[in-house]
């Protein structure tokens, strides 16, 4: 696909679902603009021949699509659950995901139906209840509609439109909740998450705590049980990241598959990574940051599978579109999937243009590729982070030095130590053993650093204007030669 067309394309439709996101614009509006770029589009494709325009005409074709989509994503609340909002209820729907434990609560989503309608209400329960995807359960309680919250930073968290992301309409705190029946859902996901429980219950009996928590995190993405205390302090040392199910992770874990499969045939060896690839990310929650790196290490699997050249550029692009297209709100009112391509941005294109201030980093262990990839991933989200949450830590960088050299293998060491707990209690000693001297120094590291003062600190209000700012200057930086050989192309 040209960059002519590619490019424009993809960032109209962007454009426009964001600029839908925040301004409304009328749908016959949208749809004239559409019908007169689509004719001018035809004229200087055909008769003018100007490929300027067309570019031109393509962004904006594609940018009314982008707000059609967003508004085609339904922003109305439906009318039979309105008429019983604020007032006590009893609902009767399906666990539609894994049921989340938090630090005092276990929040569920429910699909309920009421006048032939459905929605999603995220349910807060009591600790000690039992409660699996695909129960389907009685409800009873007042519905209530999610409110936006004002942060420790001073800053309003667009609350409803960070649910309403996932289809949740309602929230619905400690009813009163019976388990009608079990084994709901979708057979497969159910397996999957029976699998990661197993493995969770032997990692969790096989090491100690804090150890078999952290190691929870790293290789499923499991927060749930981190005390507020130990989440800061991931916070604080900007390591967070590894226990989010980044990219970095869901790569590694890509890169297992795709040599465990290496002695079949190309096509099935494919096919057998495409898949396990999937099944992994679902496992985990399909997260917006699991789903965009497994799209993107799907794509580099059927790239060399079919002997095609992997442009990871492309690659990152197709991926958030893609997500974007399916769940327009994720763009504007999903922090994870904002830092999730941002960082994934600075490690594709700003890290080939530092490097070279890194060749002073010894190599062994990959320790100066890990150097520029951190920094140039610290210094792209960094004017976001500042903006929506006011945290700058001022030993992220030193902290992830020494941390993510050892990631690799205590990942791989932990799927040994859940997978060997689960066969024989056995066989899992000397991989439990390794993982937590593993685990414990990195813990280690990352608890000696937070404790430094000013670790971090935090800066309230953070202007909107010198974030816009600071990543037009970097994308001067990053793209300015690329956009002047696009412009000249023409």
């Amino acid at each position: 696909m040209r960059d002519e067309v590619f490019y424009p394309a993809l960032l109209g439709f962007v454009g426009g679902v964001l600029f839908a996101s925040f301004i409304h614009a009328d749908a016959k509006l949208l749809f004239l603009a559409g019908l007169i770029t689509l004719a001018l589009f035809f004229i200087f494709s055909f008769i003018f021949r100007s490929r300027l325009a067309v570019a031109a005409c393509l962004f904006i074709l594609l940018f009314a699509a982008g707000a059609v989509r967003f508004q085609a994503a339904g922003t109305n609340l439906p009318e039979a659950f309105e008429k019983i909002a604020g007032t006590k209820v009893s609902l009767i729907g399906t666990v539609v995901d894994e049921p989340e434990q938090r630090q005092n609560s276990i929040a569920l989503t429910v699909e309920v139906k009421e006048g032939g309608e459905k929605a999603r209400v995220l349910v807060g329960e009591d600790l000690g209840g039992e409660f699996a995807y695909g129960d389907k359960v009685e409800i009873t309680g007042v519905l209530k509609h999610p409110e936006n919250f004002e942060t420790d930073q001073g800053k309003t968290f667009d609350y409803v439109n960070y649910l309403r992301k996932d289809g949740i309409l309602y929230v619905m705190q400690y009813p009163k909740t019976k388990v009608i029946s079990s084994g709901g859902g979708s057979r497969i996901k159910r397996a999957l998450f029976s699998v990661k429980e197993k493995f969770l219950t032997a990692i969790h009996y096989n090491l100690p705590t804090p150890e078999n928590i952290f190691l929870g995190g790293l290789v499923l993405g499991e927060k749930s049980s981190f005390s507020q205390e130990m989440r800061q302090k991931f916070v604080n040392t900007g390591t967070i990241h590894i226990i989010a199910l980044s990219g970095y992770n869901i790569t590694i874990v890509a890169n297992w598959f795709r040599e465990l499969f290496s002695f079949l045939a190309p096509a099935f060896a494919a096919g057998a990574g495409v898949l396990s690839i999937i099944l992994f990310v679902l496992m985990t929650g399909a997260g917006s940051t699991a789903v965009r790196a497994g799209i993107m290490a799907v794509l580099a699997i059927l790239a060399r599978t079919t002997g095609r050249e992997y442009d990871a550029g492309r690659a990152l692009l197709f991926a958030g579109a893609a997500m974007v297209l399916l769940n327009p709100l994720i763009l504007a009112f999903d922090v994870s999937f904002q830092l999730s391509f941002l960082a994934t941005v600075a490690v594709i294109f700003l890290t080939p243009r530092i490097e070279k201030y890194f060749l002073w980093v010894p190599n062994r262990f990959g320790l100066q590729g890990i150097a520029a990839v951190t920094t140039a991933a610290y210094i792209f989200v960094l004017p976001f982070i500042l903006y929506e949450m006011g945290t700058f830590s001022l030993v992220a960088l030193p902290t992830n030095f020494l941390v993510l050299p050892f990631i690799p293998a205590t990942m791989a060491l932990g799927f040994g130590t859940g997978i060997a707990g689960i066969l024989s209690r056995f066989l899992v000693a000397p991989f439990a053993w390794i993982t937590y001297v593993l685990l414990h120094l990195e813990l280690g590291i990352i608890g000696l650093f937070a404790r430094l003062p000013l670790a971090s600190f935090t800066i309230p209000h953070f202007p909107l204007i010198a974030t816009i700012l600071l990543y037009a200057l970097l994308t001067l930086y990053i793209f300015g030669s690329d956009i002047a050989l696009f412009f000249k192309g023409f």
